[in-house]
């Protein structure tokens, strides 16, 4: 696997410090930019914060968007992730500060340093991304890769809007002004993630390794995992690993198909629905390589590596 270094914007939230873990123990990490998403900024920055102690890493954290761009948010995911994000464990206040410097400038001023180096990682709600692309829209063309967790193709949503995905629901503008400002993206889906599931005794064998990074996991992932059992959701869940697997390693997808996707804005039920083309009936410029199907062995062994298994 060739190491290509990563711009990683997120929401921690459980699923996010698997990936950025996964991220560190695999290739070069320039940045992570923060923005409310799971739960509010001053947590997310915080968790970011947190992670970058726990790996003994120097990766910047810049804090981003505390809120969409448009809308209030109609929903986080403190009932999945905690209070906090990371399970309301208690962690104290973490060593490693975030810069003064905003989320989205740093996307374009990192961007602008290495132009088609990075590949961009987006792990959660796209308000930085999308402040970016507005403040600079130039921005698509330095990025070297997009890979995006978000959006559920065939409708099946986890949020109070059935068909939505939570990322693309928080901020359905921001998201729509990235799908149409990115020539074309890697876009992982909920409903992939959930093809991918691992059995709970991979995940327990993970967890009960003898490293600091699967005692921390093991720990943040209990609320998770509670909610997971109480809403018929089975096997260990890792959207955002999945996407950041896809990112580390392209050659890990097995199935992908090339469509239009468009955001829906307007619809009373639909509001924040990734709509795709399947048919190419409306004759929209393909924007994203849609992943259906990964290699499962090598995103377990990924996963594994990551929590020091």
């Amino acid at each position: 696997m060739t190491r290509l270094p990563l711009l990683i914007d997120t929401d921690p939230g459980v699923d996010d410090a698997l990936a950025i873990l996964m991220a560190h123990a695999h290739t070069d990490v320039a940045a992570l930019t923060v923005a409310a998403g799971n739960v509010g900024l001053r947590h997310t920055v915080r968790n970011a914060r947190t992670l970058v102690d726990l790996i003994g890493a120097a990766t910047p954290v810049f804090a981003g968007c505390p809120s969409p761009l448009v809308r209030a948010p109609e929903e986080d995911a403190a009932f999945v992730h905690g209070e906090d994000g990371f399970g309301d464990v208690g962690f104290p206040e973490p060593r490693h500060p975030a810069d003064a410097e905003h989320a989205a400038l740093a996307l374009i001023r990192l961007t602008r340093e290495r132009p088609g180096e990075l590949t961009l990682v987006a792990l959660g709600p796209l308000t930085n991304l999308a402040l970016a692309v507005r403040l600079d829209p130039s921005l698509p063309e330095r990025v070297k890769r997009l890979v995006i967790m978000g959006g559920a193709v065939t409708g099946h949503g986890n949020t109070g809007k059935i068909p939505a995905e939570f990322n693309i629901g928080f901020d359905p503008e921001a998201a729509h002004v990235v799908f149409e400002t990115f020539p074309l993206f890697d876009l992982v889906d909920w409903e992939a993630t959930v093809r991918h599931a691992f059995p709970d005794a991979d995940y327990q064998g993970w967890v009960a390794g003898d490293s600091e990074r699967a005692r921390f996991f093991g720990r943040i992932f209990e609320t998770a995992r509670r909610f997971n059992a109480d809403n018929e959701r089975t096997g260990f869940i890792a959207a955002d690993a999945l996407a950041m697997a896809v990112a580390l390693d392209p050659a890990i997808v097995t199935r992908a198909e090339t469509r239009h996707v468009g955001i829906e804005l307007d619809g009373r039920l639909t509001r924040g629905a990734t709509v795709v083309d399947w048919q190419n009936r409306l004759g929209g410029r393909p924007n994203a390589r849609i992943v259906l199907e990964v290699d499962q062995a090598r995103f377990g062994a990924m996963i594994a590596k990551a929590l020091g298994a």
